[in-house]
């Protein structure tokens, strides 16, 4: 399994590029911190999701679905980034 940081320098460089949850929502997100804020048709939607969140969910990857991922928040969005292959790259 790739280290934390290395799996998080993954998500802020594909920042601003298409992804789409499970169910086929488009998003983008954009990472101004430890955190990132995901945009939905051009508008932020009201939720940050935390350097954390991605590092307790990585835990649980590779997952079939966002409902396994019971303890993160925007499970939908966690999911769907983590298990795109830009950011997974063959480590789960």
């Amino acid at each position: 399994m790739a280290e934390l940081d290395d799996i998080w320098d993954r998500i802020r460089r594909s920042a601003g590029e298409p992804f789409s949850t499970s169910t086929g929502l488009p998003f983008t997100y954009r990472v101004p911190g430890n955190y990132l804020r995901v945009e939905r048709d051009g508008r932020e939607i009201n939720r940050s999701l935390s350097r954390t969140n991605f590092e307790n969910a990585t835990r649980s990857m590779p997952a079939a679905k966002p409902s396994e991922l019971k303890r993160s928040q925007g499970s939908a969005y966690t999911w769907a980034i983590l298990m795109d292959q830009r950011i997974r790259r063959g480590d789960w």
